[in-house]
């Protein structure tokens, strides 16, 4: 008998990453059509007549600070300059960028009650470099370029979102240890995410993804070192700072951890400056 659990929470998509100004923002690729390079003569037609024509349809031409709020960017100048022919639904857009980077597969993070009502917001995603960027649906942005949460426009949010806490997952069987590290970790403002045993943070994961995982090694169902050999194996959770936190320190067990590829291995009691210091080392690589 065995179990299979499916994320319910999390989704995997292909983005274009772009830059307009000094932001950097996804655009799912399911809603590109075609990508252009127009002469700059071309491009300054097609805002005079405020739109791109492409296969025999006409697409609105927006740049893409202005339709997130940055107003006082000035488009960069370019022999060839890149537009992105976008469609969403019966609604078309030509979206003006400053640098098309390139494509990439991202994880998605929703963004929480408050910011998932902003329209043309899709979502959060953390680059391999730890940068976080926006997934937005432009053409719902450039059919509505002034939308609020009270009065706040994308631009105004990208701070909340480069803000967003780090999340760590603390797995232990004693309810006292979870406490305990728990409060330390928040007091470094992470939010924390914790089960009881091994099994439980599979499931955990599947509603999460964490920037580290702390874990025991006793522990029933599922003991530490199964759990670590499940977040190695497990392709979202390859690269994910792991830290062993055991009163089993022998050489013996030291081994086995490093053996399963664990960045880092403390003792109970481990003191909070030990623990803050090797968490904010592991994470900051």
């Amino acid at each position: 008998m065995f179990n299979i659990y499916l994320p319910v929470t999390l989704s995997v998509a292909q983005v274009v990453l772009v830059r307009s100004g000094n932001k950097v923002f996804a655009v799912p690729t399911v809603m590109i059509e075609q990508v252009q390079k127009l002469k700059q003569k071309d491009l300054d037609n097609a805002y005079q007549a405020s739109k791109v024509e492409w296969a025999g349809r006409d697409y609105p031409l927006h740049f893409l600070s202005k339709l997130v709020g940055d107003t006082e960017h000035i488009a960069l100048s370019h022999i060839y300059t890149p537009i992105i022919l976008m469609r969403s639904g019966a609604y078309r857009t030509a979206l003006h960028v400053d640098e098309i980077i390139g494509n990439q597969e991202v994880v998605m993070k929703p963004m929480g009650t408050q910011l998932s009502h902003v329209p043309g917001m899709i979502g959060a995603s953390v680059l391999g470099d730890g940068a976080i960027v926006l997934v937005i649906n432009a053409v719902q942005l450039a059919n509505r370029e002034v939308f609020a949460v009270g009065a706040a426009k994308v631009a105004e949010i990208a701070p909340i979102v480069e803000n967003l806490r780090k999340v760590a997952l603390v797995v232990d069987d004693s309810l006292t240890m979870r406490k305990v590290l728990s409060r330390v970790l928040e007091r470094e403002d992470f939010e924390v995410v914790t089960a009881n045993d091994g099994m439980d943070a599979i499931e955990k994961l599947q509603e999460v993804t964490p920037d580290i995982i702390l874990t025991d090694i006793e522990m029933p169902r599922m003991d530490g070192f199964e759990f670590s050999r499940y977040v190695r194996d497990n392709p979202a959770t390859l690269n994910t700072p792991l830290i062993v936190i055991s009163s089993r320190t022998a050489d013996k067990h030291r081994n086995v951890a490093t053996e399963i590829g664990v960045n880092a291995f403390l003792g109970k009691p481990v003191q909070d400056e030990t623990l803050i210091e090797q968490v904010n080392a592991l994470l900051s690589k």
